[in-house]
Formats: structure tokens, C-alpha cells, sequence
């Protein structure tokens, strides 16, 4: 009897047809194998996931060995300055406190709601740049708010990294500094410096023409953005007056890297800039189109007529762009120089040398540049500022700057020295100079 009880309380073996009952499967049949190979899709997420943990804990690491060296040699000043021990310890919490502060800001988690959007300050075609203040601190950035979806649908994803790694790893004082980086589901954000001084574009519609002094104050500032970028292999592409921007002491920054709008040349063949006409449809003998006919100041006032328009066009204006990148049959960092020439003959003459009504026929014009290439006899421009001009927009073999910056500031120390005798520059523009002959 008592057996009988005890065996009440045995797990019973359950035979191959109840197992088979509980789980569903005939007898006789084999169970299902899961040999499935994971999808791409996982895989990329599984090498995404563990590349991030491995980056997390070596970061992790990396500022602890930092924290302990600083703690080192913090210790190490402290004993060669032969203070008191009382001294040593408050300073030493002093230091623990800092650091402390350091670390939670670090772990902050920055978001949009950090920052008080203020005035709209551009719009383009991935969205929108706002001045902005940070509520913590009350300081003013620029915040680029940039769409996601729109950027994939166009295409741009390595655009927007390129410009976020160059404003990350580029320090330099002609260069648009990055503070911060960041996203949400719909946007990505860049906190970056404002310079409230507009910019170049501006400046020319408010004055038209600047003087040699000016115009070579701008350019050699704009030649140390540009090498300060080809020193890290990067290629701007798309220098032109709207991307060249003032701070408050009138210093040139270079920005907008990447999220350029370039004229739309996927279906042009070389011929397309050989052959064409203009809106009467005449052509010359050899079958290039007849420009029309403007005096200088028609020309200067066709020009800034159109310029703010240009300017926010969904296409853009080809006018800086070098014959090389047109023709899409290879480009280096020696295009930016061209864009500086371009750049720079505006500066002088009021607009760029191959302005046309249409943009095809600008991009014409450029390809054919030896043909259009002329300085106006109404504009007097110096001898040294028309050879700097026409060694900036020719073959790229012959191109200044396509062995490097130094070649432009050898070229500068010859015109440079016989263009400022005798006149009065400010101290700014002094220390300009100063600093292109030290470099």
C-alpha cells in the first residue's frame, strides 16, 4: 500500500507517441531543422552591433587611462611645487570634482531640446539652418537641421559623413568649427559656430567691386582654408562666394562641405560644350555660340539681378566650377583652385568671367574657357592681378596650387610686396600677409 503511494509522486515516462502527441509531429516523421543561413540584413546588424560594443569599451578604457595621467602628473606638479599638504589635498578634490562634472557631461545625451531655435538663417534642399542658443549655457551656435529621408531618397548619406568627419577632424582657424553632432528618428543635426557676418555673396551685391587690398585680404585667407583641407585629403568642390562666410572680426571661414548643389551634368557629353546656341540661335563660324553683347556695367547689373536667384535654385549655378569636374573625365584637389580664380576675378570685376543667361551656356563657356576668358578694358586691375587670375583658371597642368598651396604663396611674396608698397592697409589685413609669408 504504501509503495503504491510513493509511486504516485515517480515522473512517468512519457512514450514516443505522446511525445509526439505534445508536439504535434506524426510519428514516423522527422522534427524541423532550422539550418536557415542568417539574411545579409542580420549580418550587417550583428558586425554593427559588436564594431559598437568593441568602440564602447575601448573608449571606455582609453579615458581611464587618460583620467589616471592626469591625475599623475597633476600630483606630480603639486610635489615639485612644494605646497602644503593641506594645499595638495583641496586642489586634489578640486581636480576629482572637475572631473566628475566632465564625465556627466560626457554621458549627457545632447538632443534638439538642449538648444532654443531662433532666426531661420538659410534653407536648402535637405532642410534648414537656424541660429540657435544653447539653454544650459546661453551660448549661440548655428544649427544645420538636416532631413534623413531626403537624403536617402537623393542619395546623399556619404555626402553628409564626409562633412561631419572633415568638420570633426580639420582644426583650423578657416574652417567652420563643429561643436556637436547629433539625431533623431527624422533629423539629423550639426552644431556648429556662427559667424554672424554673412557672407561673401552678400558682401558683393552690397559693394559690387572690391578693391585689389580686399580682394587679396579674402583670397589669401581663402587659400589657407583651402590647403587646411587638402592637408587631410579632402576636396571641397563647390567653392564659391555663398560658402565663404565672415565671423565677427571679418575673418573668411570656409564651410558647407558636402551638401553642395552642383549643376545636374549626368547626361552631358563632351560635345553638349562644344556645340550650341543661345536664344537667337546664332552661332560664330565654327559653330560656337555668340554671347550677347553687354558693356561692363550691363553685364554687372544682368549679374546681381540674378545672383539671389541662382543662389537658392534647386540646380545652381555652374559659374566656379572647374572644365575638369564638367567633363567628368577625372578631377584632383586642383579644382578648388579654379574655383578660387573664378572667385577672385569676380571680386574684381563685379561678376564671374563666364557668366551667361543659361547655365549650359556658362558651362560651355568654361570648357572653352581660352575662348572666354577676358578681362573687361573698363575695369582697371593690375597687372599681377590679372597673372594670379590667369594662372588660377587655365589647363590643370599649368594650374597654380596643383602641386600644393606653397606654389600660390611663392607666386604671392613676388605680387604681394609690389601690391602693398605705399598703401595703407589696416593691421588686419598686415597680419594677413604676415601670415601667408610665415607659412
Amino acid at each position: 500500500m504504501d509503495r503504491c503511494w510513493f509511486n504516485k509522486f515517480k515522473p512517468k515516462d512519457k512514450t514516443p507517441s505522446s511525445k509526439n502527441k505534445e508536439t504535434g509531429i506524426a510519428k514516423g516523421s522527422k522534427p524541423p531543422t532550422n539550418d536557415e543561413a542568417p539574411s545579409n540584413v542580420t549580418k550587417q546588424k550583428v558586425a554593427a552591433a559588436k564594431q559598437y560594443i568593441e568602440n564602447h569599451y575601448k573608449k571606455q578604457m582609453q579615458d581611464l587611462q587618460e583620467r589616471k595621467e592626469r591625475r599623475n602628473m597633476l600630483e606630480k606638479k603639486l610635489a615639485d611645487a612644494e605646497v602644503s599638504e593641506e594645499e595638495q589635498n583641496n586642489l586634489l578634490k578640486y581636480f576629482e570634482k572637475k572631473e566628475r562634472e566632465y564625465m556627466r557631461l560626457k554621458r549627457h545625451k545632447m538632443g534638439a531640446d538642449d538648444f532654443e531655435p531662433l532666426t531661420m538663417i538659410g534653407k536648402g534642399a535637405f532642410g534648414e539652418v537656424r541660429v540657435c542658443r544653447e539653454k544650459a549655457t546661453g551660448h549661440v551656435y548655428a544649427m544645420k537641421k538636416l532631413k534623413k529621408s531626403e537624403m536617402l531618397r537623393r542619395g546623399q548619406v556619404e555626402h553628409v559623413k564626409a562633412e561631419r568627419n572633415l568638420l570633426a577632424e580639420v582644426d583650423s582657424n578657416c574652417i567652420v568649427k563643429l561643436y556637436y553632432s547629433f539625431q533623431d528618428e527624422e533629423y539629423l543635426y550639426l552644431i556648429m559656430e556662427y559667424l554672424p557676418g554673412g557672407d561673401m555673396m552678400t558682401l558683393l551685391m552690397r559693394k559690387d567691386i572690391l578693391t585689389e587690398n580686399e580682394a587679396r585680404f579674402y583670397v589669401g585667407e581663402t587659400v589657407l582654408a583651402i590647403e587646411s583641407i587638402h592637408k587631410h585629403n579632402y576636396i571641397h568642390r563647390d567653392i564659391k562666394p555663398d560658402n565663404l562666410l565672415l565671423d565677427r572680426n571679418g575673418h573668411m571661414k570656409l564651410s558647407d562641405f558636402g551638401l553642395c548643389k552642383p549643376l545636374d551634368c549626368s547626361n552631358l557629353q563632351e560635345k553638349d560644350f562644344s556645340i550650341g546656341s543661345n536664344r537667337s540661335g546664332a552661332l560664330q563660324s565654327d559653330g560656337r555660340p555668340v554671347a550677347p553683347k553687354r558693356s561692363q556695367q550691363e553685364q554687372l547689373q544682368h549679374w546681381q539681378k540674378n545672383r539671389r536667384m541662382l543662389a537658392y535654385s534647386t540646380v545652381g549655378t555652374p559659374d566656379y566650377i572647374a572644365p575638369e569636374v564638367l567633363l567628368k573625365k577625372g578631377y584632383g584637389m586642383e579644382c578648388d583652385w579654379w574655383s578660387l580664380g573664378a572667385i577672385m576675378y569676380e571680386m574684381l570685376v563685379g561678376y564671374p568671367p563666364f557668366y551667361s543667361d543659361e547655365p549650359m551656356l556658362t558651362c560651355r563657356k568654361i570648357v572653352n574657357w581660352r575662348n572666354y576668358l577676358k578681362f573687361p578694358e573698363e575695369v582697371k586691375i593690375s597687372a599681377e592681378a590679372k597673372d594670379l587670375i590667369s594662372r588660377l583658371l587655365c589647363n590643370v597642368d599649368q594650374r597654380l596650387g596643383t602641386k600644393g598651396a606653397d606654389e600660390i604663396k611663392v607666386l604671392w611674396r613676388t605680387h604681394g610686396l609690389k601690391v602693398l608698397n605705399g598703401t595703407n592697409c589696416t593691421k588686419l589685413k598686415l597680419l594677413l600677409f604676415l601670415r601667408l609669408m610665415m607659412n
